[in-house]
């Protein structure tokens, strides 16, 4: 099982590859919303933002979010890491139901070029 450290460096790797990335990812990540991140196995959440085309922890806090952030992500720690490591595809996870994302309708449609 993934450690909270191991989810926490796997975000900034997601967020310094989203930084480094051009075209329609780059146009993706470029919104401003809240974000949060669920981690089911160790039932800890990350908060922050996605903004300027980068994920930004502001706070970890136990269990399930308290506030619902914009942008919310639930999966395992295993399965950040898979995904951050490109060990596992995205949209077959969120497919399988192993991972959960949640956002409005106008941010699916921005979001679905990260898939």
């Amino acid at each position: 099982m993934a450690t909270m450290a191991e989810c926490r460096s796997a975000l900034e790797k997601l967020s310094d590859n989203l930084a480094r990335a051009d075209g329609d990812v780059r146009s993706a990540a470029a919104l401003d919303r809240s974000l949060s991140c669920h981690i089911k196995d160790l039932d800890i959440t990350f908060t922050g933002r996605l903004a300027n085309g980068r994920i930004q922890v502001l706070d970890t806090v136990d269990g399930p979010p308290g506030e619902k952030a914009e942008i919310r992500l639930a999966m395992t720690g295993d399965d950040l890491v898979a995904m951050v490591n490109g060990e596992m595809n995205f949209a077959r996870a969120w497919g399988a139901g192993r991972v959960r994302l949640e956002a409005g309708f106008r941010d699916l449609l921005r979001l679905r070029s990260l898939l």
